[in-house]
This record gives structure tokens, C-alpha cells and sequence, in this order.
């Protein structure tokens, strides 16, 4: 019975983290959209970001940072990410199919 308590309360505590973070990646991916789409389904020239492996989008974000990768548009983009919201995006963009 104790445990049944102690897990609910723990449900309870730890939602608001888990929402909050869910809500800050929707937020760090929406300022993609303007460029690669709606959930990074793009509709023009510019590549799409939804479906793309994890490990391939964290590194390209990489390379834009470090200027190993040419795009001045991307580069300024990349660089104000920190490397915790490059991984969270990566994970956004791969679970959208």
C-alpha cells in the first residue's frame, strides 16, 4: 500500500518535468518550421527533417556549428543551440514520420 502511495505521488511530482521538456522540445522544433516544414515535413526546397536519423541530424548540427558544414542561414541557427537541445531535436525530428 505504502509503495502504491509512494509511486502516485512520484507520478504526480515528476509530470510537470516530463511536460515541461516535452513542451521545450515542441517549442526548440517549432523555430524549424518556418524553413523545413510543420513537424519537419517541408514543402519546398529545403530539406525535410522528419524521419531522420538521430545520430545523422546531431551530427550535421555539429558541423554547422563548427562551420564544417557551409550554410550561413544553418550555421547561425545551429549555433544557438547547446548540445542537449541539438540531441532533444534529433530525437524530435527522427519520431516524426
Amino acid at each position: 500500500m505504502i509503495c502504491r502511495k509512494l509511486m502516485f505521488v512520484s507520478c504526480l511530482v515528476l509530470s510537470p518535468v516530463c511536460f515541461a521538456q516535452h513542451t521545450n522540445t515542441a517549442l526548440l522544433a517549432s523555430a524549424c518550421a518556418s524553413c523545413h516544414g510543420t513537424n519537419g515535413h517541408s514543402v519546398g526546397g529545403t530539406p525535410s527533417l522528419a524521419g531522420l536519423d538521430e545520430d545523422y541530424f546531431f551530427q550535421q548540427m555539429q558541423q554547422f556549428q563548427s562551420g564544417k558544414r557551409a550554410s550561413s542561414v544553418m550555421q547561425q541557427h545551429a549555433l544557438g543551440y547547446k548540445e542537449d537541445e541539438i540531441r532533444e531535436l534529433a530525437k524530435y525530428f527522427a519520431g516524426q514520420k
